[in-house]
């Protein structure tokens, strides 16, 4: 990606798992009043998605936390005897990367077009079951860099297949939307607004889970040519207080793993100033600059900030956070199976 020996970005090729890992509380840490409040945590690597939700619904004793819960699935943790489902709004997104590399999708007209293409409401609704919020951008309005004068694109069929037509959109030409594993569904949602709005036709690829590393590789490398229009992808943050240092970087920046179009020298200019950056306002003024340049430029198409799901044992007191998942706080009541005394 860069001439520079130094230059490299990080890409997950194997995560290797023992069935159990076990953590026993530092009794003696310095920060007592944070916790440790249980003696042992114990994360189950040897379970499946599914069986572990059928383990924390139905059952006690084998499970107590779920992470990462579906949508789909979150009426039935909802229903459940034995758990309840635990809500929090997490520093991720929901985002569409644009192929600026190839025409006509180098004319910000059509990107317009294609955000403007976009029902957010169906697609939280339908696609996410309600648990996500709109954005305008990539930073969601719970983040310390949130611009509140910053608002989504509206869905406008008309004007955005307008400005389709001005922009010179081969009539003949196929919409390619291709879906990370699992966002599939989302993807033909995502697919028949375009369709419907612009008129035009829309094919969905998703990625087989064997083919990602691949896809990754090529993608994150750079060497071939990006064989989509919209990739659509479950993006994440590492910190709450500064996103375009991980969210925009990621997607935008000369070395952004995610980066799919030329580097964009305005963009070089605000992220260098933001490297730079120590004093924590300034910091958020450039990420509102930052995020507002992202959207008037359309840079992708901006969806949502899906909220992150846990499905947890009603006598479980479980704090979420917004960037990672932690216990340090949670504790379990008198009624915990692991306290009864009969």
């Amino acid at each position: 990606m860069s001439a520079d020996p130094f230059a490299a970005i990080w890409l997950d090729t194997r995560q290797d798992r023992t069935p159990r890992v076990v953590l026993e509380a530092n009794t003696d840490h310095w920060n007592r009043e944070r916790g440790p409040r249980l003696e042992k945590v114990i994360f189950r690597n040897d379970l499946t998605p599914q069986e572990a939700l059928q383990l924390v619904c139905d059952t006690e004793g084998e499970v107590d936390i779920v992470t990462e819960v579906s949508p789909a699935d979150a009426d039935r943790v909802k229903n459940s005897e034995y758990a309840r489902l635990v809500t929090t709004d997490a520093m991720r997104v929901l985002v569409g990367i644009i192929n600026r590399d190839v025409a006509p999708f180098d004319d910000v007209r059509v990107r317009k077009a294609l955000n403007m293409a976009v029902d957010r409401e169906r697609l939280i609704r339908d696609g996410l079951k309600g648990y996500a919020y709109l954005t305008a951008g990539l930073t969601p309005h719970y983040s310390a860099g949130y611009d509140p004068d910053l608002r989504s694109y509206p869905h406008a069929p008309e004007q955005a297949r307008r400005l389709l037509t001005e922009a010179g959109y081969p009539e003949a030409r196929p919409l390619v939307v291709a879906a990370l594993p699992g966002l599939g569904g989302l993807a033909s949602l995502l697919a028949d607004d375009f369709r419907s709005a612009l008129g035009v036709q829309a094919v969905v690829v998703e990625i087989p889970e064997s083919d990602l590393l691949a896809a990754q590789h090529a993608f994150v490398q750079k060497v071939l040519p990006a064989p989509f229009d919209v990739l659509l992808i479950a993006w994440f943050d590492l910190t709450s207080d500064a996103p375009a240092a991980f969210m925009h970087s990621w997607l935008y920046h000369s070395l952004g793993a995610f980066r799919a179009g030329p580097p964009i020298e305005k963009f070089e200019q605000l992220l260098a100033r933001y490297a730079q950056q120590t004093d924590a306002a300034e910091l958020n003024r450039l990420d509102h600059e930052i995020d507002r340049f992202a959207h008037e430029e359309a840079l992708s198409v901006f969806l949502c900030a899906p909220q992150a799901l846990y499905a947890v044992n009603r006598h479980v007191n479980f704090v979420g956070h917004a960037t990672t998942f932690e216990v340090a706080e949670t504790e379990v009541d008198e009624g915990h199976w692991s306290r009864r005394t009969v």
